[in-house]
């Protein structure tokens, strides 16, 4: 199936549905010579009224990506590694990418894959699953080689970094609440949402021992 690039209209809508339609899409980064591609199982809205939002900190230079048109990127380094965020409708309003599986389609893909591995082993130096390979924000940027003084604040459509539409479309998504916010930081808000098919390549599971749908999850029907 022919793939078609994301368009910045696209991320010009309110940053949960954002969130939701990134699921099945393939973020595609050139480097090296070579396509890197991941196809992303999660995501997390963000936005400038919760407290849980960097925006919500108030403008700074660092942060003022997330100001900027819909369709702009917004990277920073969580615990020393590079996180991709896109920006949303609204000032301050953004998605951050949060999980993906090796996009292993056509000739090359056992290449690619290697290479994806190859930036991207365990601290031991063995080498990680495929289905966690890019299992985490950081995990992700590393196996497709994104850094923050690259991207950050850079509009898209860009040549060397791309968002593409492969037909892909998941059953069903886990909709919880995201992970790494503090108590007194809205932790509990429902923004982070998981292709249920691709659960186990996400950050950590989403339905936990002993949540229960309807309220420490719901299960959304696209």
């Amino acid at each position: 199936m022919t793939a078609s690039e994301l368009s910045a209209e696209f991320f010009a809508r309110d940053a949960q549905a954002v969130a939701q339609d990134l699921l099945g899409k393939v973020v595609a980064h050139r480097v090296d010579g070579r396509w890197l591609r991941a196809r992303i199982v999660e995501a997390e809205a963000y936005y400038i009224h919760e407290k849980g939002s960097h925006a919500s900190l108030g403008y700074t230079e660092k942060r003022k990506a997330l100001f900027m048109p819909p369709g702009t990127l917004y990277l920073y380094y969580a615990r020393g590694g590079d996180s991709l965020n896109v920006s949303c409708r609204g000032e301050g309003n953004a998605v951050l990418v949060k999980g993906a599986v090796p996009h292993l389609v056509g000739d090359g893909a056992a290449v690619m894959l290697a290479a994806m591995h190859r930036r991207n082993p365990l601290p031991s130096g063995k080498r990680r699953t495929d289905a966690r390979l890019c299992s985490g924000q950081t995990l992700l940027c590393r196996a497709l080689g994104i850094r923050v003084p690259d991207w950050d604040g850079k509009a898209l459509p860009q040549i060397r970094l791309r968002f593409l539409d492969v037909g892909y479309v998941p059953e069903r998504i886990v909709r919880t609440a995201r992970l790494g916010i503090p108590l007194g930081r809205d932790p509990h808000l429902p923004y982070r949402f998981v292709d249920l098919a691709h659960a186990g390549s996400a950050t950590r599971p989403p339905m936990k021992r002993g949540a229960r749908e309807g309220a420490d999850y719901d299960i959304l029907r696209p």
